[in-house]
């Protein structure tokens, strides 16, 4: 994932709550962590009154971790926008510490409205904005 204007990075530390029974920061966590900096993202680049009306909920996460966190450190994770389908919205993240790449993730997400929590799909402005390089929707070809 390369990191250019539409990336956005949100920064967290470790603390007690996040380490489970083996000394390291608990898989739940690392989601967590996703879905914070993929709502952060959502906040910085949508319109006020569009976070207001939408909410996103997640469909599907895939993780690969790589390396452990701990107690005390500071972690970043890096999101990506990668693609629109419909009213889903496609991102990549990464999840490092300093150079060590601690976890990648695909996820998908569903926009829906804030008040009948029904699907929605964005404006075109709106799917320009969050995925740039996709422009015009496109379909996701699943790997095996």
């Amino acid at each position: 994932m390369s990191e250019d204007s539409r990336s956005h990075s949100c920064a967290f530390e470790v603390v007690a709550s996040d380490i489970d029974h083996m000394g390291h920061v608990n898989n739940t966590v690392y989601l967590r962590w996703v879905q914070e900096a993929v709502i952060a993202f959502w906040q910085q680049v949508a319109p006020a009154d569009v976070v207001r009306a939408t909410a996103w909920v997640a469909v599907k996460h895939e993780i690969t971790y790589r390396c452990p966190a701990f107690l005390d450190q500071r972690v970043e994770v890096v999101t990506e926008p990668e693609c629109v389908v419909g009213a889903k919205g496609h991102f990549a993240a990464t999840i490092r510490r300093g150079e060590t790449i601690l976890a990648e993730v695909r996820s998908v997400w569903c926009s829906i409205d804030a008040t009948s929590l029904r699907p929605i799909r964005l404006a075109k402005e709106l799917r320009e904005r969050l995925f740039p390089s996709a422009g015009v929707e496109r379909r996701v070809i699943a790997s095996t």
